[in-house]
């Protein structure tokens, strides 16, 4: 049977589309096939939305679901959140974990994204931090869900392989890391000290990144340890949040790394 928009478990799944719907239910959307591929691998999923075409497309996923529902092209463009939706969608469990879970066991490497605004890259930084092999990332202050639509995307599928934690308190967040053993370094555009001169890169680092537009502000970076920032070497005024953080983040991988 092939469901419309207007069926009730298409309504109930469109309410996660919204941050307080996926509040309520604990649950969020993982879309296209990618997000899905590995949500199945390495998340709680409780069901797949996928249209006609898109089970062509991606029998293998739709045979590994635990629960498949077969919906029209409208349907699936309302569960979407993209101009050209892929036609399938997974139910999973929301992926944040308690701070104290995410930073167990001598973490190395970690991700602190204070007051992060914009999905894309929070979702982007969650994929860096998984490629650079940080042990996790911690969404800290006033920052964007992590299930966001967008984020999800951006993360392609790295949000289900590492451990994710919410922190409302910076201060808070930031003392747990130096409890787990790392130095805060704050990555900052107008630190005194460099990439090039920062000492104790090679140490278990909390690596702490600011808004977009604001940066961090003073009464956070003198909760730092060290405050650094990336050199420009060219003509370019600044880098954007993502790719600083890849910098900063490899420029501590490559120290742990053989």
């Amino acid at each position: 049977m092939v469901r419309t928009h207007k069926t009730p478990r298409v309504a109930a799944a469109r309410r996660l589309t919204t941050r307080s719907g996926r509040d309520d239910a604990g649950r969020f959307l993982a879309e296209g096939a990618q997000a899905v591929r590995e949500a199945l691998r390495h998340g709680q999923v409780h069901e797949v939305f996928v249209t006609e075409a898109a089970t062509e497309r991606h029998r293998d996923l739709v045979e590994q679901a635990p629960a498949v529902t077969f919906v029209n092209q409208r349907a699936a463009e309302l569960l979407s959140e993209t101009v050209t939706p892929q036609g399938i969608v997974a139910v999973c469990d929301l992926v944040t974990v308690p701070l104290a879970t995410a930073l167990a066991g001598r973490p190395r490497l970690v991700a602190v994204l204070a007051g992060i605004a914009d999905p894309g890259n929070a979702g982007t930084v969650l994929r860096v931090a998984d490629a650079a092999g940080a042990d996790a990332v911690v969404f800290a202050g006033d920052a964007v869900d992590v299930h966001n639509g967008k984020c999800v995307r951006a993360s392609t599928g790295s949000l289900f392989h590492l451990p994710v934690a919410r922190e409302r308190d910076v201060a808070a967040a930031l003392a747990a890391c130096s409890r787990a053993g790392l130095r805060v370094v704050a990555a900052h555009g107008h630190a005194e000290h460099d990439l090039r001169t920062a000492t104790g890169l090679g140490e278990p680092t909390a690596w702490l990144f600011g808004n977009e537009a604001h940066g961090l502000p003073a009464d956070v970076l003198a909760l730092a340890d060290d405050v650094v920032r990336v050199p420009l070497f060219g003509k370019a005024e600044s880098l954007n949040l993502a790719t600083a953080a890849a910098v900063c983040l490899y420029a501590s991988a490559l120290r742990n790394r053989p």
